[in-house]
């Protein structure tokens, strides 16, 4: 029943806003808006915040018209789609194309990214739950036979090197999951995100335990509006929900030295 009252709800808010795209006329250029992390780390969360602003086009990856098995379509598709949107906002997921993310805010201007980050033993209990075959990707990686894969884009010859010293095949999937945690998120920084001010970085964990307070603040970004509305339904009852994943110790400290890089940012934005 809970889900059929949501449902509705859905159905209610998209109905609003559609009448109300119907009456907007944007007096300054249309924002685009990427919502990027790594699978498992929010982004659907976020991506439902931000739905619920009558100023935003969403378009999620599960959204035929702008994905096709949730990679983002063509450049011109996507043209199109935003060219056609009548709100201010055109707001699209980005997770497959981390590594084009520079590349799509440069193309799709003016823009703004948000980047999330969760807590990394909780990002791959869930994606152990959700997906599989993390194995069989590091092992591609290593051997050199993941060239043109959506998990190896942008990869530095460092981090192939990085890979293939830590792949061994006895590697378990919660290792090689979090492996590719640590190399995709580690593009933040080797694309120089961090001292992009048109990026700003998110932590799932304070967005969960303080959603009135973060989403304030992701929203005053965005230039939207923000009302308490936005995050009734945000709980932090997925934090530490599981046991820790078993992670070799070396791939565990890369994880853990890559998440204090990102504590150092967001303290700078505080």
């Amino acid at each position: 029943m809970a889900h059929v009252r949501e449902q509705l709800e859905y159905r209610a808010l998209l109905a609003g806003k559609w009448l109300a795209h119907r009456t907007l006329r944007a007096a300054q250029p249309r924002r685009h808006v990427f919502v990027a992390g790594m699978q498992r780390s929010g982004t659907n969360m976020l991506m439902d915040l931000i739905e619920r602003s009558t100023q935003t086009d969403v378009y999620h990856e599960r959204d035929p018209r702008a994905f096709d098995n949730y990679m983002m379509r063509e450049l011109p598709v996507v043209d199109a789609l935003a060219e056609r949107s009548r709100a201010p906002h055109f707001v699209i997921k980005c997770l497959c194309e981390l590594d084009r993310l520079p590349s799509l805010m440069d193309h799709f201007t003016p823009s703004k990214a948000l980047w999330i980050v969760r807590e990394y033993r909780d990002a791959v209990n869930s994606a152990l739950v959700s997906f599989g075959n993390f194995k069989q990707q590091i092992e591609r990686v290593a051997k050199g036979q993941a060239d043109g894969e959506w998990f190896a884009g942008g990869m530095s010859a460092e981090t192939q090197t990085l890979v293939r010293e830590l792949w061994h095949p006895d590697m378990n999937e919660a290792t090689a999951a979090a492996l590719i945690w640590y190399f995709r998120n580690l593009l933040f920084f080797q694309m120089g995100l961090d001292r992009n001010p048109d990026v700003r970085l998110l932590s799932y964990e304070a967005l969960v335990t303080s959603p009135v307070e973060q989403c304030e603040q992701v929203f005053g970004f965005l230039g939207l509006p923000f009302s308490t509305f936005i995050t009734r339904k945000v709980f932090a009852s997925s934090i530490s929900k599981k046991a820790p994943p078993p992670i070799d110790p070396g791939v565990a400290r890369l994880c853990d030295e890559l998440t204090q890089r990102f504590v150092d940012v967001r303290s700078t934005h505080v």
